[in-house]
């Protein structure tokens, strides 16, 4: 069994503690309340699952091994095992797991098991007052999207769009989680953390700050017209997908183009859109992409490494950032945890 020391050597961890970007611009600052404590060896998680319930033997206790990895103690939601369908539970129970973790002062993050389908649905149960005067940071992604956005909006600091709990935690994943919640740094994220990422695809040059929004695209272009979604204004968006035809990313991308989410942001970050398909009528994915981000004539690039991809990048979600299409990065302007 691999201790802490093991895991994050092999991950690159302690690659992360040499030097950090100097002289950042913090001028442009986002959110009204304190910010989630930076985490610290033998701190007590949460694992919950907001969304769908996995079966898969042992799911539990490879997730806590992981944790453990990280040199955290993982605690167990009270309804982790329950099940409701094809959901981890019913609605009530999975919000209350969420509200009982951040009204918890023992619980300093929480983690997300796993994504699929359900976060949505619990938004309105969640206890925002609870959740916005206990910061803790929330990390997820895929369905997780849901959360964050709504975080966003309505908690006041910043959360993690990065592996679920479940997922592996290659080099890319762990140290940028690292240098996020246990350096409270500010680093710059791109593809060159891996080797093994796509070569970056500029799609219009050019340098912009904004608040990183986004996530699953799916997800995000579903809360359109909600009163769940942040404001966009000046927003440097990133998306990501899964198992999608290109005609219905032109389908979701027409819905972020139509509710007005698009003609407002800054930038565009396009991660990965795996399995997504190549040609579909004549037209590919980046014939699509290169339609809805042409025209808005902001600061856009494709191909980074965010989404289901092996070593995704972990972003700070609802963070103040700089992004440079040019050569591909995301550059944090303040730390999202102190």
């Amino acid at each position: 069994m691999l201790n802490r020391r093991q895991i994050l050597a092999s991950t690159g961890g302690w690659a992360a503690a040499m030097a950090w970007p100097a002289g950042l611009n913090a001028s442009v600052t986002f959110g009204h309340g304190d910010k989630p404590p930076r985490l610290r060896p033998g701190d007590r998680v949460g694992l919950v699952r907001p969304a769908s319930f996995s079966d898969r033997e042992n799911r539990v206790e490879n997730v806590e091994h992981t944790i453990r990895g990280m040199g955290l103690v993982p605690v167990r939601a009270a309804n982790l095992d329950a099940r409701f369908g094809y959901l981890a539970g019913t609605d009530r129970q999975r919000a209350a797991d969420l509200n009982a973790m951040f009204a918890d002062p023992d619980i300093k993050a929480v983690f997300a098991m796993r994504g699929g389908w359900g976060s949505a649905r619990i938004l309105s149960l969640l206890d925002w007052d609870v959740i916005r005067s206990n910061p803790k940071l929330l990390i997820g992604f895929s369905d997780i999207t849901a959360l964050h956005l709504a975080f966003a909006r309505y908690a006041g600091y910043a959360t993690i769009h990065g592996p679920n709990g479940a997922n592996t935690w290659p080099a890319p994943s762990w140290d940028s989680l690292w240098r996020l919640a246990f350096a409270g740094a500010t680093p710059v994220l791109g593809n060159g953390d891996y080797p093994g990422a796509q070569q970056i695809v500029t799609i219009r040059s050019g340098t912009v700050q904004g608040r990183l929004l986004g996530g699953n695209l799916s997800v995000l272009s579903a809360l359109a017209g909600t009163s769940w979604l942040p404001d966009f204004g000046g927003a440097v968006l990133f998306l990501e997908d899964v198992g999608e035809a290109v005609y219905r990313v032109d389908r979701m991308l027409s819905q972020l183009a139509l509710s007005g989410i698009l003609p407002r942001v800054s930038g565009v970050v396009f991660g990965q859109c795996t399995r997504c398909g190549g040609d579909d009528g004549g037209f590919t994915l980046t014939d699509i992409l290169r339609q809805y981000l042409v025209p808005l004539g902001i600061p856009a690039f494709t191909n980074a490494n965010i989404g289901h991809v092996e070593g995704q990048l972990s972003l700070p979600s609802g963070a103040a950032v700089e992004m440079d299409a040019t050569s591909g990065t995301i550059r944090l302007l303040e730390p999202i945890a102190g």
